[in-house]
């Protein structure tokens, strides 16, 4: 598997470059999830990080960027053409059965 050298923003890791796997396609994954354990022994702490476009000159360097997400929201799924934009789907795309089929 490759790996790419990404800079992280924000939050305990910032201004740190990890190396990340790449997937099938050439890049990382969207999210990146750090599990950082509980010194008290407790359920360990995750600290979530957002893959955004990186700006300005590469040299070279990583195309992307991990950003610190405090909030660390929940997974998003896949945006079909045919899906509302509020979520749901599964319906045709006017809403409506189709009324010539019988």
């Amino acid at each position: 598997m490759k790996s790419q050298d990404t800079p992280f923003e924000g939050g305990p890791m910032d201004g740190r470059v990890l190396p990340v796997l790449t997937g099938m396609t050439g890049h990382p994954p969207k999210t990146y999830r750090i599990p950082v354990p509980d010194p008290d022994g407790g359920p360990p702490t995750v600290l979530v990080y957002r893959r955004e476009p990186r700006t300005g000159p590469r040299l070279g360097f990583a195309r992307w960027k991990y950003v610190h997400d405090p909030e660390g929201g929940p997974r998003s799924r896949p945006r079909w053409p045919w899906s509302k934009p509020g979520g749901g789907g599964g319906a045709a795309p006017g809403g409506k059965p189709d009324a010539t089929h019988g």
